[in-house]
This record gives structure tokens, sequence and C-alpha cells, in this order.
């Protein structure tokens, strides 16, 4: 009996990992730097610059999720979609990747969640319904989201993505998510 209770408890565990539900917690160094340095990318002028602009074209969420249908039925990248890493914000995160080993990606997202500027295509248009951005944006209060770890296909690496609010005025307009890889911090 001691044995069957034994098996079950290593079948449910070997179910949890395949789950993602004993998912490791991010390493303290990536805590650290999402408290301290990546929450700074939130007040970033350009990031802030870039949110205001495309809050203020009042798009409905009905509009964003038929264009979310659209992006993740599109393979590869179309105008639009290069058009969000070619847009000054775009430039400006590329940059910021390229001088930062450690980012794998970044992406910026409006107040409903839809992407407004990234620095490669994200799986999807509307990160609205995701925990880096509800739980970040935290409807307009702000707070830092980090993940646990996951093994990221498109990059072979093991990533934690940090989620900060794009801050205006005390007020969280928006969010960014910047993608860590934990074996390039040091």
């Amino acid at each position: 009996m001691k044995n069957i209770r034994i098996g079950g408890l290593c079948i449910a565990l070997i179910m949890m990992c395949a789950n993602g539900s004993a998912a490791e917690k991010a390493p303290q160094k990536v805590i650290d730097l999402a408290h301290t340095v990546l929450v700074k990318l939130g007040s970033d002028p350009i990031i802030v610059k870039a949110v205001k602009e495309q809050n203020a074209k009042g798009m409905t969420l009905a509009k964003i999720k038929e264009m979310d249908a659209t992006w993740t039925s599109t393979p590869g990248i179309n105008t639009f979609m290069k058009s969000l890493m070619t847009s000054p914000c775009g430039r400006h995160l590329q940059q910021m990747q390229a001088g930062t080993p450690y980012y794998s990606e970044i992406f910026v997202m409006d107040n409903l969640g839809a992407n407004v500027a990234m620095t490669d295509k994200t799986s999807d248009y509307w990160q609205g319904d995701e925990p880096k951005f509800n739980e970040s944006y935290k409807g307009g209060a702000g707070a830092v989201h980090i993940s646990s770890v996951k093994f990221d296909d498109s990059t072979q690496a093991y990533l934690v993505q940090v989620s900060v609010p794009v801050m205006d005025a005390g007020k969280a307009i928006g969010a960014v998510t910047i993608g860590v890889d934990v074996d390039k911090i040091e």
C-alpha cells in the first residue's frame, strides 16, 4: 500500500511539472533588478510618450481583439508588426536591448494591454488577459510583476518576464515587459 501511495505522489509531481504548476521562482538577482533598474523603464519619456499617444487613439477592446486574431494567424511579420518595431519607441527598445545582454525581448502595452512597441514579434497582440499586463497595470495603480522562470523555445534560454507599469502623473497608463535571460545576469 505504501508503494502505491509513493507511486501516486510521483505521478502527481510529474503531472504538476508537465503542467507548469511547479515552475521555478525567479532568482533573487532578477527580483532585485526588477525593483531597482527595470521599474525605471516605466517612466522613460519615450515609452511614456508612445503609450500616451496610443491611449489617445481610443481603440476599443473589440477592435484590439480583432487585431489580435489577425496577429496570431499571421506567419512571420506583417507591415503593422514591423511598424511597432520601427517606431521611435520600437527603435528605442531595440537600442536598450542591444546594450544589455540579458534583455531577450522588450514590449510596451497600452491601457488595455495592446502592443504599442516591441523589439521582436510577440505571440499575440493583446496581452490584456495575461498576468504580465493585469498585475503590472493593476487597473491604473501600477505594480511590478515577476513571472516564474520558463524555457523560451524561440530564444532557447531560461527567461523571467518582468513587467512594470508605465507611469504618468502618478497613474499607470500602460505596462512594459522585459524578458530577462537568467543565465546572462551577473
